[in-house]
């Protein structure tokens, strides 16, 4: 890619990487910072840190480095396509499928299954992140949306960071809501405690929104529809939890081996013992196409353990 050049035309009064992130230079802080770490950020011809404060006269020119090829392995893996084209694709993610290589997973994820099925992904989310956009649990369902090259990328990334994606999940949660409809709005930090884990009873951290909206009652159970305002790691798990409503198969928030011992109905007992993932699906994704600007929605149909449960529940 060529060199990015940004010339300081009048006072301004933030850092080199709250800058570059507002000039949209790169879809991530992150990225940012490790283009600037890296020495791919000159301030008048000069490394700089990101903390440096910017002033009028100022030069920014950013080397924006080759993308590497990936050292990840293609894995002919089927996927449940919703739509695809040049720019992008949109999946029906399984549960229990890891979206992107990590410790103790480095096949068998989504994004090996993607290298095999699109020749020319993204490059700009990392050699671990080809084109993908947004993530989604392990043991969450649901419509994912993947970029094929860096333009729609970073658009998308800007629709996510904007709050302009509709991002709606199914989820069936232990006892009954005290309303019909509502807002949770917390901070949401990692515990101080467990590590793996998510909470909202933190002195700091980020704002999180979640609209819900109760589809069904069943008895000691309730399907609910969720529409996120914002995207924190395992938001809905954590908020739900929080008002004392987990997520009926979680085997990390709230105490689910304790709570279907509960459930009085023994057809019902019997099927949720057996689920071995939280019952949360990301149901429906709306954004506006970066490529032909058009409005486009999706909706990923139920896995069978989801429509079971309703079945058996409902």
């Amino acid at each position: 890619m060529p060199d990015l050049v940004f010339p300081i035309s009048e006072p301004i009064f933030l850092r080199l990487d709250q800058y570059l992130f507002f000039k949209k230079a790169a879809p991530s802080r992150s990225q940012i910072g490790k283009w600037i770490r890296e020495g791919y950020v000159l301030v008048n011809d000069k490394p700089a840190r990101a903390s440096v404060k910017l002033k009028k006269g100022d030069t920014i020119v950013v080397h924006v480095p080759e993308t590497s090829p990936t050292s990840l392995m293609p894995e002919e893996i089927a996927l449940e396509i919703l739509f695809e084209d040049a720019d992008l694709i949109v999946i029906n993610k399984k549960a229990e499928m890891v979206v992107h290589p990590g410790a103790g997973h480095r096949q068998g994820t989504l994004t090996n299954a993607l290298l095999a099925h699109c020749k020319d992904l993204s490059g700009i989310g990392g050699e671990t992140r080809p084109g993908i956009v947004h993530r989604l649990d392990k043991g969450t369902s649901g419509v994912m949306v993947v970029a094929k090259n860096d333009k729609t990328h970073i658009a998308l990334c800007d629709q996510f960071k904007d709050r302009k994606v509709k991002k709606i999940y199914w989820a069936v949660v232990y006892g009954r809501m005290k309303e019909p409809s509502g807002t949770f709005s917390t901070f949401i930090a990692r515990h101080p405690s467990h590590r793996k884990k998510f909470s909202v009873h933190v002195s700091k951290g980020k704002k999180a929104v979640t609209h819900y909206r109760v589809l069904k009652e069943g008895e000691g159970v309730s399907l609910l529809e969720l529409e996120l305002e914002t995207g924190r790691t395992h938001q809905i798990r954590v908020h739900v939890t929080s008002a004392g409503h987990s997520i009926v198969g979680d085997p990390l928030y709230g105490g689910h081996a304790r709570r279907v011992k509960q459930i009085q109905n023994q057809k019902m007992r019997h099927w949720i013992q057996k689920l071995n993932r939280p019952l949360l699906h990301a149901r429906a994704l709306s954004f506006v196409h970066p490529g032909s600007e058009k409005s486009m929605a999706f909706t990923a149909e139920l896995p069978e353990d989801f429509k079971r449960t309703i079945e058996s529940c409902f």
